[in-house]
């Protein structure tokens, strides 16, 4: 018997740009001009997330470049666009990142937050956060716990804080969220019971 799809997962429904919220989960950044138009910056630490993020932009319709800084950090970039304008006002602009209020990520907005920025460490799974917005991290850990995925805050010196997910249900939820690995190469970051089980 074929398994039910859930209605939050990723692959319950075509994509749509406000599915880029869960890159402001994590790291990512709107930037603002005139306030008719956005662009969205996510840092960028493996070819493998950016190739899955650069095909989840194509899938959206937007586009997006590399660009590597002065500081060496890469990041994914994309032009100033009116279709990233109401993003940018729901969550804010710079330091001032906020959570929507009522913000709940279903599945889509959780693959895109795996693919930025999920990881594996200490037999648990990590949902990594913004470090200059520390008022997003109270608000998302909530919101995952609404969406079915209690967590725990956690930081390491390496990724900083980030929301801490464990436990083959927690685990499992997760993997039916998010669907099936982006691309090749980011098995070995992306959700999975059988690899709790690996390194635990």
């Amino acid at each position: 018997m074929a398994q039910q799809m859930s209605f939050f997962s990723a692959e319950a429904r075509h994509p749509r740009v406000a599915d880029l919220a869960g890159l402001l989960c994590g790291p990512g950044r709107t930037t603002t001009f005139a306030r008719a138009t956005a662009g969205l910056v996510v840092p960028i630490d493996a070819p493998w997330r950016m190739k899955a993020l650069l095909r989840a932009y194509a899938e959206r319709g937007v586009g997006a470049e590399a660009h590597t800084g002065d500081d060496g950090v890469t990041s994914l970039r994309t032009a100033f666009r009116v279709d990233l304008a109401p993003l940018a006002a729901a969550w804010g602009d710079g330091a001032a990142k906020a959570v929507p209020a009522g913000f709940v990520p279903d599945g889509a907005a959780l693959r895109m937050w795996v693919a930025a920025a999920g990881r594996w460490a200490d037999a648990a799974y990590l949902l990594p956060l913004d470090p200059d917005a520390p008022g997003t991290h109270e608000p998302l850990l909530f919101a995952l716990a609404q969406c079915g995925l209690p967590a725990t805050m956690y930081r390491t010196d390496e990724v900083g804080p980030a929301l801490r997910l464990i436990g083959g249900r927690r685990l499992g939820r997760l993997r039916e969220l998010v669907g099936p690995p982006a691309g090749t190469g980011c098995a070995e970051q992306w959700p999975a019971v059988s690899r709790m089980r690996a390194v635990s």
